[in-house]
């Protein structure tokens, strides 16, 4: 039929294929709270455990990917990108302690290939069954002659609760904390604007080999988020270590400075010693192609850092003990200040927040 949906490039069909193969990769993120399983109008959540709480407050947060799905496209990988989605979004919900409860995700595409998207819901749902985080619903719409055939995006939302005396943030933070920089797993998802720059600009593509990248460039750039919620619930329901712990900080937009004063309160700073560690390879060798140092982009990259936590420092250590204890490497970085400075050169706040100040000091480790 010439005005069919079908002719105006929907397949319908494709979408209930779509979900079949995604059905059993979604489930296993359930628990006995998710009713109705997958398919419904609306996901829905038994939130009974609420009950339990004296005054639970939700925390919600949103986000992508971003430019990354770019290299997953062209190098056509698309198991690693949910991950990414999932990291990017429960990561930030944990900065405040909060334990996530489910997710929602979107994608975008110009055509809907069944095995593609069940691939990137995949992904998804692993990394939500990783974080203990219910997938319960989502939306995958095709926008044919808005998007190429090839292209996609992807985007989510998750909620998660947490007690109101258990709030972490700058409220907690005292003179004298210690900042406890927690390892990534490389560029995470952020900055891959920057990143394909450099790379077109050299002429180098994602389906290329180099010795500096161990192989294959876009397999290297697709390295996943590391995921840091469920350790980091551990770590803050330690009996030993938890209350020691005043508040996180997502490494993600906006690179290390910034990230970090966001969480600290005003008129504190901190100064974050470069000495304590080296940048990743992929770092370096992003800034030797681009003929820049790696300390050119500190407020692009994560540079290693994917999390702070900022501790009590009589306690610095054993925290430390305890992330590595649950797969995370640290190592500490500075220590919170309240005393009088001219602070010319820190990063003050960001992204609306009016927070602590926060500078990079000294040179990278070899």
């Amino acid at each position: 039929m010439a005005n069919s949906y079908a002719a105006a490039g929907v397949d319908t069909a494709a979408g209930d294929r779509a979900v079949e193969l995604m059905k059993a990769a979604v489930g296993r993120s359930h628990g006995p709270e998710v009713l109705g399983g997958v398919g419904g109008f609306a996901g829905l959540f038994d939130a009974s455990a609420l009950l339990g709480y004296r005054k639970p407050l939700l925390a919600s947060g949103t986000d992508g990917v971003g430019t990354k799905v770019a290299i997953a496209q062209a190098f056509d990988k698309h198991d690693t990108i949910g991950q990414d989605l999932v990291g990017m979004i429960v990561d930030d919900i944990v900065v405040v302690g909060a334990k996530p409860l489910f997710l929602t995700d979107y994608i975008a595409c110009g055509k809907l290939v069944p095995e593609r998207i069940a691939e990137i819901v995949g992904g998804v749902a692993r990394a939500c069954e990783a974080t203990g985080t219910a997938l319960v619903g989502g939306e995958t719409a095709e926008h044919p002659g808005l998007l190429g055939p090839d292209d996609y995006d992807v985007a989510g939302a998750a909620v998660g609760v947490v007690e109101a005396d258990r709030l972490l943030g700058p409220a907690k933070v005292r003179d004298g904390d210690a900042i406890i920089a927690m390892a990534s797993s490389g560029l995470h998802s952020n900055g891959f604007s920057l990143v394909r720059k450099i790379l077109a600009d050299a002429g180098i593509g994602y389906t290329d080999s180099l010795d500096e990248f161990g192989g294959s460039v876009g397999l290297a750039l697709l390295e996943p988020t590391r995921l840091y919620t469920s350790a980091l619930l551990k770590l803050i329901d330690d009996p030993t270590v938890g209350d020691a712990v005043h508040a996180f900080s997502h490494v993600t937009g906006g690179g290390i400075a910034a990230n970090l004063a966001r969480v600290l309160p005003h008129g504190m700073w901190a100064e974050v010693d470069r000495s304590t560690w080296t940048p990743p390879s992929v770092f370096q060798v992003l800034s030797s192609i681009s003929r820049t140092s790696v300390g050119d982009h500190e407020e692009t990259w994560n540079l290693g850092i994917g999390m702070f936590a900022v501790v009590d420092s009589d306690a610095a250590g054993a925290v430390a003990a305890t992330l590595a204890g649950l797969g995370i490497e640290s190592w500490e970085v500075g220590t919170v200040a309240s005393a009088t400075r001219d602070l010319a050169g820190f990063e003050q706040g960001a992204k609306g927040v009016d927070g602590g100040a926060v500078r990079l000091v000294g040179t990278y480790a070899e």
